[in-house]
């Protein structure tokens, strides 16, 4: 009994709970709910605040882009009224100057009237003075007009032919000086550095502890270098430096660069030579096209085939007596270019033949003609036109020349190779060439001194003015020129200057 009345009064507390807790939950959702709707509220008032200030906005926008297009809409309007007055009074200006063009036309008839009346007169006196002059002098008007056209002619042969011969005797004086002017002019206008090849490349390296991994054990890494290289590796006491020995640029330079990065690497062995060689070799290869086209883009030159751009490539790697022949063809086509410019002839096509005109000199195989004709063979080749090919051919006279670009290509090349500093000779070549001009001076009677100046280019000769006469220093320096230009061989050409001078020595004590 006690059990069931803990549980109904259990069951009653339960109910009045979960009756309180009903109450107590719809009043916090009734808060909730008014809270929520006064939020909504506000936000509401907000939005429509804030559309009405977008609206003003606008609207204020709105009447300032209105404002703006009726400002313009009246400047034009103001603009077209102005131009409608200007073509108002434009239109009056050209009325009036019909008017004065037909007045003008009007009194031009009337006077091409009174001219034609005049001119029918003349022809009617004319006729009567030409029927006179017939009956006096006994010829007709042909015959009379035939022996004076025939006196003109002879005269005019006559002054013609004297002309010509003035003509011709100027152009004889001046040709020389104009060309020496050409010349000058085109080599002042380009400036280029002194070229200057060795046969052997140094390599520097850290430390000479290097050196011993290079060598390998019994030689067999620097063996397996030039095996691959065709490079001669010399390694002596010098401290920090190997030396590589060739005269094959190209040769010279794969055998550089695969030194430098097996050096780098740390991997140096027969197999990692052979590897590393063939790698540069190819990277030189692509080199070279590379220094080809930039060559050819630098000077404005286009349409070439690729084997001759490869060829121009290859020109970096060869020198003529010390002189890089790429440097040389640049320097050649610029002078060229210079020239041709100078002489009326297309810039263009003389700049093409210079650059071209020593490519007979880098080919692959060994050819057993000139280099200008084996040049002229490739530019053939490779379909360059025929001024281009004969101008290549010509440069060395191989072949007759037929166009004007042949002597601008064989001048400037002269030019080009003849420039002081520009090729180099031996020492003692050039040393014994100096001494040779000085003995062969003072060999003549009369001469007291002789000095060789300006690299040999130049001979200065004194002479005892109580020896030789005014006359006889003119004869003796043309002696020397003859001798030097018969007996002895040399670029460019020696001036031969003798001084002749007497000097009075006094002292003051």
């Amino acid at each position: 009994m006690n059990t069931l009345i803990v549980i109904i009064v259990a069951v009653v507390a339960l109910v009045i709970g979960v009756v309180i807790a009903y109450f107590i939950l719809r009043n916090m959702s009734n808060g909730l709910i008014k809270k929520a709707e006064a939020e909504a509220e506000v936000i509401k008032k907000n939005k429509i605040v804030e559309a009405k200030e977008k609206y003003i906005a606008l609207k204020l926008e709105h009447d300032n882009r209105v404002k703006d297009f009726e400002t313009r809409m009246r400047q034009k309007e103001q603009q077209l009224g102005q131009r409608e007055q200007q073509l108002n009074q434009r239109q009056g200006e050209l009325q009036r100057a019909q008017n004065d063009l037909k007045q003008k036309n009007e009194q031009v008839e009337n006077q091409r009237q009174s001219l034609q009346k005049r001119l029918d007169e003349t022809e009617h006196l004319h006729l009567q003075a030409q029927l006179q002059l017939e009956t006096i002098s006994g010829l007709s008007a042909e015959e009379a007009k035939k022996q004076l056209l025939d006196s003109l002619k002879d005269e005019a042969k006559t002054n013609a032919m004297a002309y010509i011969n003035e003509v011709m005797e100027e152009a004889r004086m001046n040709a020389n000086m104009e060309a020496k002017k050409v010349v000058i002019k085109t080599i002042q206008r380009v400036a280029t550095e002194a070229a200057i090849e060795n046969s052997v490349t140094v390599f520097h390296i850290e430390n000479d502890e290097v050196k011993g991994r290079i060598i390998g054990r019994e030689g067999r890494n620097i063996r397996a270098l030039e095996a691959a290289t065709g490079v001669e590796f010399i390694v002596d006491d010098t401290p920090e430096a190997i030396v590589l020995s060739a005269f094959d640029p190209v040769r010279r330079e794969v055998a550089r660069l695969a030194l430098h990065q097996l050096v780098q690497d740390g991997r140096i062995h027969p197999a990692r030579i052979e590897e590393v060689v063939t790698k540069v070799k190819k990277q030189v290869e692509e080199e070279i096209v590379e220094v080809g086209k930039r060559t050819t883009i630098d000077l404005g030159i286009h349409g070439l085939h690729p084997e001759l751009i490869k060829m121009i490539g290859r020109m970096k790697y060869r020198s003529s007596y010390g002189q890089n022949l790429l440097q040389h063809a640049r320097e050649t086509a610029n002078l060229c270019a210079i020239m041709a410019a100078e002489l009326g002839l297309n810039p263009k096509k003389a700049r093409r033949a210079g650059l071209l005109h020593d490519i007979g000199k880098v080919p692959e195989e060994d050819p057993e003609i000139p280099h200008a004709i084996y040049g002229m063979q490739l530019c053939e080749k490779y379909n360059e036109k025929p001024d281009i090919c004969n101008a290549v051919g010509a440069h060395h006279d191989e072949v007759e020349m037929t166009t004007l670009l042949a002597p601008v290509v064989q001048a400037c090349d002269a030019i080009s190779g003849a420039r002081p500093g520009a090729r180099r000779e031996i020492v003692e070549a050039y040393i014994k060439r100096l001494k040779d001009l000085e003995n062969l001076a003072a060999s003549y009677p009369g001469v007291v001194k002789a000095y060789a100046i300006q690299a040999g280019r130049e001979l200065r000769v004194i002479v005892g003015a109580d020896k030789l006469s005014d006359q006889e220093t003119e004869i003796l320096s043309f002696d020397i020129a003859k001798k030097i230009q018969d007996e002895m061989t040399y670029p460019g050409q020696v001036k031969i200057t003798v001084i002749r001078e007497t000097r009075a020595v006094s002292y003051a004590k």
